[in-house]
């Protein structure tokens, strides 16, 4: 009976283990299992869930025509907005570079004529500007023509206006006042390298043969620096056309260029075809105005002599 009856708990406590060591098994491979399948069905999802997406965006938002056609060009050329934007950017490229050449040329002329031995210093003083970044300096326009900015504070001090002004940022006027401050530096130079190689002897017979100051520069200086005068108008007009980040900083709606136009189909629009298309147009239009514009400053010189 004791033999039996202490044989009967061992039987239990056997089963007992045993069950317990069952369970205890079973955990710990549910415990191995679990990561071993998540990593298997992230492994078998992710790839789905990639071709998945690349198929929708595909179909629906970045599928691009591949068939010939000119019909881009035919939007490009008609549409009104992108005419006008197209009109509106030579109208300000032919407008900053006038204003740039006319404030380049008397900088070059008094450095070249009467700089002296400090010639090196004038220039160097006025690329002192173009060592920050291009950035900074359309920002630094924008506080200066802001509403609560520099020009309107003095304006107000000297009691020319009495609030401030909002017709100074935000417009086409911004975007010229900032891009002729831009390219400054890159007219004077030219200017000043083509009146560097005016004769002297030249304007001192004209002198002497009767010509006072202004008659001898018309006839003698101007004409002799003249491709001077041409570089420093293509120089600023070719890169002007194109600009974007005056226009989106300073110029508002009222300024905007076709450059802003090109980078919304590219970004926002996503139409790739037409954005091209804008680009090859206004760089053709472009290359035909810098051409127009040698061939008549060329003509002006023929009937000068």
């Amino acid at each position: 009976m004791t033999v039996a009856a202490e044989g009967v708990p061992t039987r239990r406590m056997t089963r007992a283990r045993r069950n317990a060591l069952l369970q205890s098994e079973s955990v710990q491979g549910l415990a191995l299992i679990s990561p071993t399948l998540v990593y298997a069905l992230i492994l078998l999802l992710v790839p789905i869930l990639v071709v998945f997406a690349h198929s929708f965006w595909t179909q629906n938002y970045l599928t691009i025509d591949h068939t010939f056609t000119l019909e881009n060009y035919r939007i490009a050329l008609t549409e009104p907005i992108y005419r006008d934007l197209l009109w509106r950017s030579l109208c300000i490229s032919l407008t900053v570079s006038f204003f740039t050449v006319i404030l380049a040329y008397p900088i070059a002329y008094f450095i070249s004529f009467h700089g002296g031995r400090h010639k090196s210093l004038w220039l160097f003083l006025i690329t002192i500007p173009f060592w920050t970044s291009y950035l900074l300096r359309v920002m630094s326009w924008k506080v200066i023509l802001g509403y609560n900015g520099v020009l309107n504070s003095g304006l107000m001090a000297l009691g020319i206006i009495d609030e401030p002004s909002t017709a100074l940022l935000y417009n086409s006027s911004a975007v010229i006042i900032t891009l002729t401050h831009a390219w400054a530096a890159f007219a004077i130079l030219p200017i000043f390298v083509s009146l560097e190689k005016v004769d002297r002897t030249l304007v001192e017979a004209a002198t002497d043969l009767g010509d006072g100051p202004l008659r001898s520069f018309l006839r003698v200086t101007l004409p002799l620096s003249a491709p001077g005068v041409i570089s420093a108008a293509l120089i600023v007009m070719i890169p002007t056309v194109g600009d974007y980040v005056t226009p989106r900083l300073v110029g508002g709606k009222d300024g905007v260029m076709i450059a802003n136009a090109i980078e919304s189909q590219f970004h926002k629009a996503s139409n790739w075809p037409l954005g091209a298309a804008l680009s090859v147009t206004t760089m053709l239009v472009v290359t035909l105005m810098a051409g127009a514009t040698v061939l008549i400053i060329r003509a002006l010189q023929r009937l000068a002599r």
